[in-house]
Order: structure tokens, then sequence, then C-alpha cells
């Protein structure tokens, strides 16, 4: 009998599963919405147990959509956003924020409520901090258990559980505790390269509480992604998704991390290519770029380095933008004509990212280089602040350029003004760690917002480097499917699901020349623009 893989992903919006084979071939996916709460311009709420739901409705579906029996579903994996997941007794969730809501119980990751225990954690200058590129961010998990520590105590002296919210997940899926390395490693400071938690660190910051229990609260025991849990779906799990009691469930993975693995590996006969000369570029929501070394390669700005938080056996260094999809959406919103392009596209059958980047290919038609209709219009598009490599979450986005044009014309060149914003963000992403010896040939996007072909191209001449597709329009959920693939023991390790189940589609070259020498003075205005910003803010101060 053929065996059949589940991928789940669970991003900020919607939950996803997709059933492949064993060769990475996607058979049917299906989608679910999620609902996201915002109480303020920093803070966003999630509830697990809507998630919980989504995810089982759209495993439903998909398993249908395929045709697959279910009883040939040799197993599955996960990968959710790095959102903070607090559960108490009896598995019943905590309340986060207000607590007349005690179903929100995940702080999301673009939440920002802990910019000020961040900022405290990162004047300790803990030694744990130079894996986090020296200053740890308001997106991850300790100052954000620190925040509910100080600020809603009730809730985090009742916890029971801490979860990333993949290992909330595959616990909910296996009844098993273990946390990924990926989660812990990546999110939570554990020390992945020496196996363990610094116990200093929690006591340096005010979390001495989760030491003195061994760490039990947020993962006393951490295996390898991939790694089979506990006795797979329990019964209960498996009614809720339709699928058989004791499938394998694998130890999960952060989504862009899933988006890593699902799309770098594939065997480079052509290019000679590997997950080591490649960086993959996962632009959602938010872009995270990850680039793997066989060496630590420490990177100020640039979180990491991380031992096997993506391919066991490998350094993993993590940076990118913490709005990217989100940021251009916002950016085309304050303009206009942005109502009116919405209707033609929504007209059109098409998103109006699309619509516009269509329309923008028409419009530079007759030039060498699209980016030449931006030109003189320039955005730094650090809404929600600089991620990478500054490591500056109070960042603002700068527009400069701007004129009284209010046409459809003149939204189409701000478009394109932002993608190159994002191109020149990438790009010094990519020099500072070239700057450290981490340097890399090929850009692999993936992602909803980077699957344009007009941004594709524009990202290669704003880095100058190859930027190539992958062959499956789903890499987040092959990714996860590959950790499935290990966990069923369909594949020995991941990196031979990798090889076996990804393959690559177009790649875009840069174009050189004098598009090259456009783009570099484009990127001299991005930096200049963008240190004109951290000026502004110093006269602004009021210390």
């Amino acid at each position: 009998m053929d065996r059949y893989l589940i991928g789940i992903d669970v991003g900020t919006g919607s939950a996803r599963a997709g059933v492949f084979d064993n060769a990475g071939r996607l058979l049917a996916a299906a989608k679910e919405d999620i609902a996201l709460f915002s109480d303020g311009p920093d803070l966003y709420e999630q509830s697990s147990e809507d998630i919980w739901q989504a995810v089982c409705a759209s495993v439903r579906r998909a398993v249908a959509n395929s045709g697959v029996d279910t009883n040939a579903i040799a197993g599955i994996g996960m990968d959710a956003t790095c959102s903070l997941v607090v559960i108490g007794a009896e598995g019943k969730p905590l309340p986060v924020g207000d607590p007349g809501h005690p179903d929100r119980n995940i702080i999301v990751w673009m939440d920002h409520r802990a910019l000020g225990q961040a900022n405290r954690i990162n004047a300790t200058g803990h030694d744990v901090l130079r894996y986090v590129g020296d200053r740890i961010s308001p997106e991850m998990e300790t100052p954000k258990l620190l925040w509910l520590k100080e600020n809603r105590p009730e809730t985090f002296n009742a916890a029971e559980h801490f979860f990333d919210l993949t290992d909330f997940l595959t616990w909910r899926a296996t009844d098993c505790l273990d946390r990924s390395i990926c989660t812990v490693t990546c999110k939570w400071t554990y020390l992945g390269h020496e196996r363990r938690w610094d116990e200093s660190y929690f006591r340096t910051i005010g979390l001495a509480e989760l030491a003195d229990d061994d760490f039990a609260r947020i993962g006393s025991h951490v295996v390898d992604a991939g790694t089979a849990l506990g006795s797979g779906l329990t019964p209960r799990a498996a009614s809720e998704l339709g699928l058989p009691a004791g499938v394998p469930v694998a130890a999960g993975l952060i989504d862009a991390h899933a988006g890593g693995v699902g799309t770098v590996g594939w065997k480079g006969e052509t290019d000679g290519g590997s997950a080591t000369t490649r960086m993959a570029y996962v632009f959602g929501t938010s872009a995270c770029t990850m680039t793997s070394t066989h060496a630590p390669a420490f990177v100020p700005g640039v979180w990491g380095p991380y031992y096997s938080a993506m391919v066991p056996g490998l350094w993993l260094n993590e940076a990118g933008q913490s709005a990217a999809g989100a940021a251009i959406d916002h950016l085309l919103s304050l303009h206009p004509a942005s109502a009116d392009a919405a209707r033609l596209a929504e007209a059109a059958g098409t998103g109006l990212a699309q619509w516009l980047a269509d329309r923008a290919r028409a419009m530079a038609a007759d030039h060498r280089d699209l980016a030449i209709l931006a030109d003189e219009l320039h955005v730094v598009p650090e809404f929600l602040g600089n991620r990478a490599p500054f490591a500056d979450p109070e960042a603002k986005a700068l527009i400069a350029g701007l004129s009284m044009d209010r046409s459809i014309e003149s939204l189409v060149r701000l478009y394109v003004a932002g993608i190159c914003g994002l191109g020149c963000g990438l790009r010094q992403i990519v020099e500072a760690q070239k700057a450290k010896g981490v340097t890399v040939d090929t850009i692999v996007v993936s992602g909803g917002a980077g699957q344009s072909p007009v941004v594709r191209q524009l990202l290669a001449d704003a880095t100058g480097l190859k930027v190539a597709a992958p062959a499956t329009d789903e890499p987040v959920l092959l990714g996860a499917a590959m950790l499935a693939a290990v966990a069923s023991r369909l594949h020995p390790d991941l990196e031979a699901a990798m090889a076996g189940m990804s393959g690559v589609g177009e790649i875009y070259t840069p174009k050189g020349g004098d598009v090259a020498t456009y783009h570099a003075k484009r990127f001299e205005g991005f930096e200049l623009l963008q240190s004109t910003g951290r000026r502004l803010r110093e006269l602004s101060s009021r210390d």
C-alpha cells in the first residue's frame, strides 16, 4: 500500500493542511481561518482552542479532497508561528490579557508588549544573548514570560505549561511534553549546542521560578525536529482529526524554518549548491531568512547561531523583517487610490498586490529595470521595527519622495518602491552576514507575498544574487511533511527527506550592468533614509 504524509502549517491568519506522497508531490490542501485579536498597536492575541479546531477542520478536508484512505497516512508533521501559549490545570487555557477573555491564551509572535522587559534583559549583557545576535527581541518568549509575571501574575503562577505554538500542537496531538530543539533554541534561549538551559540566565532576568522546577513548565526534555513523539496520535486527537490513533507525529518546526527545510535542500547537480550555500527567504506577513553553516557564525543583530535548529548538525543564523507582506499591505492602504485599485483587483479575480505587480510590469514594458518606476521614491518599510541587522524594535517606517499624485499609477510606483525597500533590507542582512563569513549564492524565496515574478526579479536585482523559486507551490507545508517522513521512517533523516522530496523551479538572475549600478544607488539612498530616521528619533527623544 502506498503511504502518504500530512503537513500542517499554522500561520498568523490561518491553519493549513496538505497531503503529500513520499516524493513530495502535493495531492490536496485545505485552509481554515483563525481569529486574531488586537487591543492596540502592540497587542496581539489568539486562542489555542480556535487554532486546534481550525487544524482539525483543515486536516479533515485535505484528506477528504485527496481521496487517500486514512489508513494510508504514515505520519504527521507540524509547524507554526513562534507564539507563546499558556495552559493551566487540566489543559485549560489561561488569559494572557483581559481576564474577561480566558480563551485568548496566546501572545502572538508580533506582539510587542514586552519591549520594556526585552530592554531590561538586554541591559544585563548575559552571555546567553550572544546566541540571539547580542540583543533579545520582544518577539521572543522570555521577555513575554517576564511581562506575564509582572503584569498578569495570576496567569503566570497558575500556568502548568508554557508552549511555543508548534509544541502546543504536538502536545495536543500526542500528550507528549517534549519540545522541539527548533522552538526552544530559537525563541527561548535554550543552548542547543550544549543541550541545556542556562539556569543563571533565568535567575538573572527574574524568572527563577522556571529554573526551580528544572524547567518543567517550558520543557525539560528537548528533541530534534522530526523525532516521533510519544505513541503518536491519541485516541482523542485522532477522533478530532478524523485519522487512526497511533499515527506518528513529528516534533515540529517554527513556520519559517519549515519553509527553509522545504526549499533549500534540493539536489544541486546543476548549480553545485546545497543547504549551506542557499538562503531561505520566507516572505509572508513577516519575512524570515535562514542560512545554515557548518561552524557557528556570530553576527550582531542577527539571531543565532543556533545549533540543529533547522537542519540537524548545522548551525543556523536567522534574520528577517518584522513586517514584509504586512508592510506592503499597510503601505498601500495609505495611498488615496488604494480603494479604487482594490475594487479593480477584485473584479479581475486577484489580490491587490498581484494586480499592482501585473500593472507595474505593463507600465515598465519599455524599461530594462522595473524599479525605474519608483525613481526618486524611497521606502524604508519598518512599520514594526527592524528585526535585523540592527535589532531595533522601535524603528519606524519612512517614505521620501512623495508628490500630490493621487492616481493608480502613483500607487503602482509606491508598491514598487515598497518592494525595493524590502529588497534593500534583505541586502543589508546578506551583507552583514557576509562580513562575518556567512556567504550565500542563491536566495530561495517562498511564501505568499513572494510568488510574483515581479517581486522575485526585484529582489534579485536589489540584492545582486540569484533568486530561486521552489518547485512546489506549498514549501512550508512540504517542510512539515518532511518531518512526518522522518517520524514515520519513510526517510532515514531530515537531510534525506529534503533531498528526496524538494526541487527547484524558475531561477531569476540579477541583470547586472547599469541595473546593478542603479540598485546600488537605491541601496545607498535606503541606508541614508534609514539612518536619518534613527537621527530623527534621537532629536525627538525627551531624555
